[in-house]
């Protein structure tokens, strides 16, 4: 049987799998993937917390979907800065013709 706890440890994986390749990546597309997966455990979470508290919540429905609600909110977020990020990422690399995080100086030209 799946339970709360299968969910969590699932989430902290997943969430330790994208801190670890934010932290040790240098291509700035690849850290890009790494925090996309970071939030994707952090809805992870969320949905399971809404499935598995949903008898506390009370009568009405609009209470138990909440968890998803807020999934459905980062979900967007993500995707406005993941959009955002990649224009960046353009034309960075139209500037400087490399994504390298680690050779890009933004003050220096």
């Amino acid at each position: 049987m799946v339970t709360l706890n299968s969910f969590l440890v699932l989430g902290a994986l997943v969430f330790c799998i994208g801190l670890f390749g934010a932290l040790s990546k240098r291509n700035a597309v690849a850290i890009l993937m790494s925090i996309e997966i970071m939030l994707n455990a952090v809805n992870i979470t969320l949905v399971a917390y809404a499935s598995a508290f949903q008898s506390f919540a009370g009568a009405g429905h609009g209470e138990r979907l909440t968890g998803q609600i807020f999934a459905i909110f980062i979900i967007t977020v993500a995707a406005a800065e993941a959009a955002v990020a990649l224009a960046m990422i353009i034309a960075i690399y139209r500037r400087r013709s490399t994504i390298d995080v680690g050779q890009i100086n933004l003050m220096r030209w």
